[in-house]
């Protein structure tokens, strides 16, 4: 039976005091430990002596992606479950706080089916009027590349081979050129290349910079935020786009009826662009080197061909006579 557990009265709880009465609520001692990586962790992110009043739900948000946004899956959704337990625990017991924001949606599991949208889609997104210039280019350049978004997301635009369409990226489980590096340069990087729609839209976002990231927020680090230089425009001081503000811009502009958190997912260009690579009659070796997997296994659950791309092969068995 879970252990009775009395709040503190008469202040305000602070980060840290409502992880340790949650974890102390909890009986199980197994489910107190595997609680107790994801809260504690976060609590210790987002900062422990401050009012859990304080805290806002981009900043849960925020800290869930810095520590498990590259995690398998089932990591990161067991971590977000946890803190969403633990925010929920308080907020029953009448405690003023945060909560996991929509955008920071439970991942699918690996061999579950992600959406692969029509080409029509894609490009109607990206024309809409209301969509920034910022967001129209890193959608097309995630679906022209068919590269993951931390990766796009990581790159300078001193970096950028603009004429010949093309960039490095550290990939995901990069070998390290050295033992021990922990800077970009010390990983072998992988390059991803685009096409005419990205090559319309960078020359515009980046016009008067020429260092730092590539895709920036709208306003400097706060002032207590520690951020590496590579991650701050040099030019303008504003940081680096995050991959949960990211997503969360995506999710703004596609969320079904307005709901937060049904919108899409920005792996969903990723599939998208390598299956209509496939339908466009791109091979296997040439699918392979475009996503840059060693697997072919890891391609083919990728490739999601539309219904009228079935029918389409299909035709090719009528009688000489009778095809379309």
């Amino acid at each position: 039976m879970p252990a009775v557990v009395q709040l503190p009265a008469g202040r305000a709880l602070t980060v840290r005091s409502a992880a340790d009465i949650f974890l102390d609520s909890l009986g199980n001692p197994n489910t107190v430990r595997n609680y107790g990586i994801g809260v504690g962790k976060t609590a210790e992110r987002i900062g422990e002596v401050r009012p859990l009043a304080s805290v806002a739900d981009d900043e849960i948000g925020g800290a869930l992606e810095t520590l498990w946004g590259h995690s398998a899956a089932n990591t990161w959704n067991a971590r977000r479950a946890s803190v969403l337990s633990w925010l929920g625990w308080c907020r029953e017991r009448g405690y003023d706080g945060p909560a996991v924001p929509a955008w920071a949606k439970r991942m699918p599991r690996p061999d579950s089916q992600t959406p692969a949208r029509s080409k029509m889609a894609v490009d109607r997104l990206i024309a809409r009027r209301e969509v920034a210039l910022r967001e129209k280019t890193l959608w097309r350049m995630l679906y022209e590349t068919c590269a993951r978004a931390e990766e796009i997301l990581e790159v300078n635009i001193e970096e950028l081979d603009l004429a010949g369409r093309r960039a490095p990226v550290k990939a995901k489980g990069a070998a390290a050129r050295r033992r021990g590096g922990r800077a970009r340069e010390d990983f072998v990087l992988e390059t991803v290349y685009w096409d005419a729609g990205t090559a319309r839209l960078l020359p515009r976002l980046i016009k008067g910079r020429t260092r730092g990231p590539v895709f920036v927020t709208h306003r400097r680090p706060g002032p207590g935020k520690v951020v590496s230089p590579r991650d701050v425009c040099p030019d303008t001081g504003l940081a680096r786009l995050s991959y949960g503000q990211a997503r969360a811009l995506l999710d703004a502009h596609t969320a079904v009826g307005g709901v937060p958190g049904t919108g899409w997912d920005l792996h969903e260009y990723r599939h998208s662009g390598l299956t209509h690579l496939g339908e466009a009659g791109a091979s296997l070796p040439m699918l392979m080197a475009k996503s840059r997997h060693k697997k072919p296994e890891n391609v083919r659950r990728y490739f999601h061909p539309s219904a009228d791309a079935i029918a389409e092969v299909t035709s090719l068995l009528a009688p000489g006579d009778s095809r379309r």
